[in-house]
This record gives structure tokens, sequence and C-alpha cells, in this order.
């Protein structure tokens, strides 16, 4: 298997959700099956056939979670010396030269993208474009919408 990287933060929100999964979902759903069990009939039982796709849902999901941070190659990029390059964990200001917009994106795993918080997925055709690229470099980003120039205004190690 490949090694995926993964921010200190994006592994402690994944090993937070796999302790509340094993923790608190996991126990309350093998309760309620256990109580519609209870009410007789199985076959015809909505409780016991609606708590069981949970559980399905519940198992696959720390499956999931386990597989991630197996193979996880945690990055912490506060401990990386500042050379001002891009790289995977960065925070990156950029400046929309096409609109003079400036934007914030931090660089993190595949997993924890979130555009909305300002997070692009190190897969990201704008990642790709300034990974490996310096403060105060002009990078052309190709969208749908067509090519985008961004200049690099400031890299942090957040």
């Amino acid at each position: 298997m490949n090694k995926v990287p993964m921010t200190v933060a994006g592994e402690s929100r994944l090993r937070e959700e796999l302790d509340h999964l094993k923790g608190e979902a996991r126990p309350r759903v093998i309760a309620a099956i256990a109580e519609a069990r209870e009410h007789g009939d199985l076959k015809e039982n909505a409780e016991y056939h609606a708590a069981r796709e949970q559980q399905g849902f519940i198992e696959g999901r720390i499956q999931e979670i386990e597989g991630k941070l197996s193979n996880a190659q945690v990055i912490d990029v506060t401990k990386l010396p500042r050379t001002g390059k891009v790289i995977f964990g960065v925070t990156v200001e950029l400046l929309n030269l096409n609109n003079d917009e400036e934007v914030t994106y931090r660089i993190v795993g595949e997993d924890e993208a979130d555009i909305k918080q300002g997070r692009i997925s190190v897969t990201s055709p704008i990642a790709r474009a300034l990974i490996g690229k310096e403060e105060g470099d002009v990078v052309v980003v190709k969208t749908p919408g067509g090519d985008v120039e961004y200049e690099i205004s400031g890299v942090e190690h957040l």
C-alpha cells in the first residue's frame, strides 16, 4: 500500500471519529438491535432492520478509518525548515492576478480537504500547480473555466 500524506490535525480528527464510533455509536446500535430483537418476529421488524443497516454503516466507516490511519504518513509541517517553498501542509496566501482577489489555502491530504474551511487536497489542480514553487512566483492553474494566474504572496508553516 502507498502511504497517504496527512497533517497532524487530520490524523487527530480521524482518531476522534474512530473513538466516537467505537465507544459510543457501536454500543448504542448494538443495544438498539437487542431491543428490537425483544419485539419478536424479525422478518417484519423495521426497527431491527434499520439498526442492522446502521450497524453496517458504522462497521464500514470504522474499517475505512482504520485503513486510512494504517496507511497515513503524518507530516508535521511546523517541524520542517522554513524555506519559502510550497510543500504539503503549508498555508499559502495567493493573489488572483485575474481579479485581484486574495485567497488563503492550506494544502492537506485528500480526506482532510474542505474548500469552505480553506483546506485543499494535495491532489487538487491548484495544489499540484503550487507544490515546489516559492514565495513571489506566479503560477498558472488550469481550471475548467480557463487558466487562472496566481501570485504566491506568502507561505506559512502553521
